[in-house]
């Protein structure tokens, strides 16, 4: 898993783009990975990645495994709670007997919080992963360059 992750930033470094676009296409997978259309994360970044054309592809991918198993019910619990506490119409917090029974009515009744929960907390992540992005890449981009200098000075 390790090397894996290494071999997908390194693909990511060595396609020369900017370090806004890296991290324009990180926040945009975060904010994908937040969304409750669970098995569409994909679908949603190939119409994105279409759509907008400075933009690292492979990053708008790894930011998508935000919501991988571990953190997905983080997420969505997260998510549902903010959606509740904006809407306020009572709707049910969320326990664990939820998932014991779960159903297509309880998860149509539950989603619209969720949706808007959601909408926000991605939207918050988005945002400081740009940032965290874009410091990092900025930084890894700068130390080459200045490596790359040293290398040709001497």
């Amino acid at each position: 898993m390790k090397r894996k992750f290494k071999k997908i930033i390194v693909k990511i470094f060595r396609m020369n783009n900017t370090p806004h676009e890296i991290a324009l296409g990180t926040a945009i997978g975060v904010f994908i990975g937040i969304l409750p259309f669970y098995g569409f994360h994909t679908l949603m970044v190939l119409i994105v990645i279409a759509l907008i054309r400075p933009v690292n592809k492979i990053a708008v991918l790894a930011g998508t495994n935000i919501s991988l198993p571990p953190t997905l019910p983080f997420i969505t619990w997260t998510a549902y709670d903010i959606g509740r506490y904006i809407l306020q119409r009572g709707y049910p917090p969320l326990c664990w007997a939820d998932f014991k029974n779960l159903n297509f009515e309880s998860i149509r009744y539950r989603f619209y919080p969720l949706l808007i929960g959601s909408l926000i907390l991605g939207g918050i992540l988005a945002v400081i992963f740009y940032f965290l992005t874009y410091f990092v890449v900025k930084r890894v981009v700068e130390k080459r360059a200045h490596a790359k200098r040293k290398r040709s000075q001497g």
